[in-house]
């Protein structure tokens, strides 16, 4: 008899699957989507349907990605990976460099990630002080995705703002097939190979993965180079005990456009900022993870003993140099089952993590992107210790009560040698932040297709290093800043009904001290200053509505199906001395995206689809600029030949539409030298583009 997670695979295929997977494969029913993926699978990794049964078991929001929506797709970064996703605000500054935000996590940070923990196959890829990026994060090494939002995070041990974002890569038991090449391209000279390996022999299996990326980029001094390497060896030690060691190899040189003026964005797009060509500015990364999961299958339940360790290399040319080397390390048990309590069942999550990192952080006068005399040396250190537990209690066939609950000690310590002319003197700050995360909710399962839930969650997010150690007038000193706390409320519903597929949240975070950002600078590329704002609040919708339009459209078995992502966001600061109830700068309140999705039995798919922002975002906190909005007319085609080969095209914003796409955000555009028509603050979108490829699985 199937396990009970694999018989909670149908539903959980259904629920959560986002409305794109639905429109494209409008043809298949229920019952055959929760076959899809039940095959293979191991202790160490499950099968894909038993991920998706995990997510889908989650009392509150969540969101399930299959990369057999992307596989033949082109995917170049983690908005092509994470568009369709209701909740999660994703938008291309440059190359790689994306905003990344869920319910307004690190809203107004112009820089990399915050309030928002990444992980890869469950293991934590942010560095110790919670601080991330997504160069990393390749979309070709991907077999699924887990979005936990917010305080629904915890099976991971995550209660920041944002919740945690698992990418799980393929092992030999889960990937689509034995051998995978791939090569694509298009617009901005941008050319990709990818390939993929894997085999099974006896106990024993592994998987190779590598992506080589060259690309001039859309704007003047936008090259990038990045090579990614993945891999992963498990073992079967013996029934029901698996390990499996990952190795991972990510080299980056990106070459630095910056920002430009609100005219410039709009008018002269591709042009860089003059000070990022006169500096070079630039980000060279070279990192290397190593990590390990060994998984013993219990009477009750599975036992995960993850550690990891990641080392992280960077050379990044901006208003200076700041080169840095550090190491991230960290052991994490993690224990879940199911057992009957008086004749109800009863499922536990029970973990345990310990984190660890120390990083030399230098910096140099930026002479043409070459070192000019040394301005800091300081060392980071950060540990964090944690400890968390869920319990759903099936009090009735059809309703469950869950209760859980996050402790955590994190400690902050920063040490400036001094020694310089720009920080003459010694500086030592050491924070340790500590407290308790509850989480309560229900969920009500009254048909096996749907599911309605509710819940509330306490969330912390402690500053990172680029909060504590502020760069101002050229000079960094160390800053005690408080850690945001907040309660998030949320209630929603996600399921199907015959041809129609929804998942709709709507949630209500109200939070203390939050961590904002404007920037100091935005033309130079200085560090935007923080500091806790007293009261704010975040609150919106999530919703995606998928609807099967035709499931025989001309008697050959086509179909046609179309699918609405909407996400509304209402962030803003309540009664703030300085920006009274202002919105708070830096995200658009409503982000629409529509598709229609044309299949063909032969394989053959159009996709036509609309990017929509009503109204852009504020550029300040003084709400004095707001961008326009914008819509992005795009269309995806191609074909899956049943050899194993597929061919697919993506033309972009055909329209060639002139927009902003992310912002630096300041406190008041309409002050310093100029105003707001001096303010160089804005990333400008891309414009008309053309990729295509081809991928052979054998």
């Amino acid at each position: 008899m199937p396990s009970p997670i694999i018989r909670g695979g149908a539903l959980a295929l259904a629920l959560l699957s986002p409305p794109s997977v639905l429109a494209e494969d409008a043809a298949a029913t229920l019952a055959e989507l929760s076959v899809q993926g039940t095959e293979g699978g191991s202790v160490t990794v499950p099968s894909v349907a038993q991920q998706r049964a995990a997510v889908g078991s989650t009392v509150g929001s969540v969101a399930f990605v299959d990369a057999a929506e992307f596989q033949n797709r082109y995917a170049n970064t983690l908005r092509d990976v994470l568009k369709d996703t209701p909740g999660v605000f994703v938008q291309q500054r440059y190359g790689q460099e994306l905003r990344l935000s869920v319910r307004g996590s690190g809203i107004s940070r112009g820089f990399h990630l915050r309030g928002l923990e990444l992980l890869q196959d469950g293991i934590p890829v942010n560095l110790a002080d919670g601080s991330g990026d997504f160069y990393q994060i390749d979309p070709l090494a991907l077999r699924s995705v887990e979005i936990y939002k917010g305080g629904n995070a915890l099976t991971f041990g995550a209660t920041t703002l944002g919740g945690a974002i698992n990418f799980v890569t393929p092992t030999a038991y889960t990937a689509f097939a034995l051998n995978i090449l791939r090569i694509d391209g298009g617009s901005f000279g941008t050319i990709r190979e990818n390939f993929q390996f894997s085999r099974i022999s006896g106990p024993a299996d592994f998987l190779i993965n590598g992506t080589i990326t060259n690309s001039d980029g859309y704007r003047t001094h936008e090259t990038q180079r990045t090579q990614n390497f993945n891999a992963n060896l498990g073992y079967r030690l013996a029934p029901g005990v698996e390990t499996r060691f990952y190795a991972g190899i990510y080299l980056t040189d990106q070459k630095l456009p910056g920002t430009l003026t609100l005219f410039n964005a709009l008018n002269t797009p591709t042009l860089a900022n003059p000070t990022a060509i006169s500096g070079n500015q630039s980000r060279k990364v070279e990192t290397e993870r190593i990590a390990n999961r060994t998984s013993f299958v219990l009477d009750v339940g599975k036992l995960d003993i993850d550690t990891w360790a990641i080392h992280k290399s960077l050379y990044h040319p901006i208003f200076q140099v700041i080169d840095q080397d550090g190491w991230t390390y960290g052991i994490s048990p993690h224990w879940a089952g199911s057992f009957d309590v008086a004749g109800y069942r009863n499922d536990t999550i029970l973990g345990l993590r310990a984190s660890a990192g120390i990083n030399s952080a230098l910096q140099f006068n930026n002479r043409a992107g070459q070192r000019n005399g040394q301005t800091l040396s300081a060392l980071q250190s950060a540990s964090n210790y944690e400890a968390y537990g869920e319990n759903r209690f099936w009090f009735l066939p059809d309703v469950a009560l869950m209760a859980g609950a996050k402790a955590f000690s994190s400690n902050r310590t920063y040490s400036n040698k001094g020694g310089f002319a720009a920080n003459p003197n010694v500086q030592f700050g050491n924070r340790t932040f500590e407290g308790i995360n509850p989480k309560v909710g229900l969920i009500w399962q009254p048909v096996p297709d749907i599911q309605v839930f509710g819940d509330i969650a306490r969330s912390r997010d402690v500053p990172d290093f680029s909060d504590l150690a502020q760069t101002s007038s050229l000079r960094t000193t160390f800053v005690p800043l408080e850690a945001q706390r907040a309660w998030t409320y949320e209630a929603g519903s996600r399921g199907r009904i015959d041809r129609l597929a929804w998942d709709v949240t709507l949630y209500r975070s109200e939070i203390r001290d939050e961590l904002i950002n404007f920037s100091v600078n935005p033309g130079l590329n200085i560090p935007a200053a923080t500091f806790n704002a007293a009261r704010t609040l975040h609150q919106g919708v999530e919703a995606a509505v998928s609807l099967d339009l035709v499931r025989d459209l001309t008697g050959i078995g086509d179909t046609l199906a179309v699918s609405q992502i909407w996400t509304h966001n209402d962030f803003r600061f309540v009664g703030d001395p300085v920006f009274s109830n202002n919105r708070i700068a830096g995200i658009p309140r409503d982000v629409l995206r529509t598709v229609v999705t044309y299949a063909h039995p032969s394989g053959l798919y159009v996709s036509p689809s609309v990017d929509w922002v009503p109204g852009g975002a504020f550029a300040d906190h003084a709400n004095t600029l707001q961008v326009s909005g914008y819509a992005l007319l795009n269309v995806q085609t191609g074909i899956d030949f049943k050899n194993g080969v597929s061919l697919f095209l993506d033309a972009r914003n055909l329209t060639d539409e002139r927009f902003v796409s992310d912002i630096s955000v300041v406190a008041n555009a309409s002050t310093g030298v100029g105003g707001a028509a001096a303010l160089a603050a804005f990333y400008p979108g891309n414009g008309q583009s053309v990729f295509g490829g081809v991928r052979a699985s054998f």
